[in-house]
């Protein structure tokens, strides 16, 4: 696991105030939405706030791209690495 990865998944666990739930306790490949980690629209919301903050990165809250990024743990970390990069 990368050191980013695992930022990622406390700051899940932070931000989403999920308790029960230890880093390694998340797939880095399965869904954070719905079936997987099992998230919801607010907690897209929180999680946004959070990496926007933590980060700095930028994404608009409607679009289809955001969705892709927010798909999984994955995901999030190639977006923060590639807003990173710019």
């Amino acid at each position: 696991m990368s050191q980013l990865e695992l930022e990622i998944k406390e700051l899940i666990i932070a931000s989403l105030a999920l308790e029960d739930i230890a880093p390694q306790d998340i797939d880095s490949t399965q869904p954070l939405f719905v079936d997987g980690l099992g998230l919801d629209s607010i907690d897209a919301l929180e999680l946004g706030l959070a990496l926007q903050k933590k980060y700095g990165v930028s994404m608009s809250a409607d679009s289809e791209q955001t969705r892709k990024h927010f798909s999984s743990v994955n995901a999030l970390v190639d977006f923060v690495s590639a807003q990173r990069a710019q």
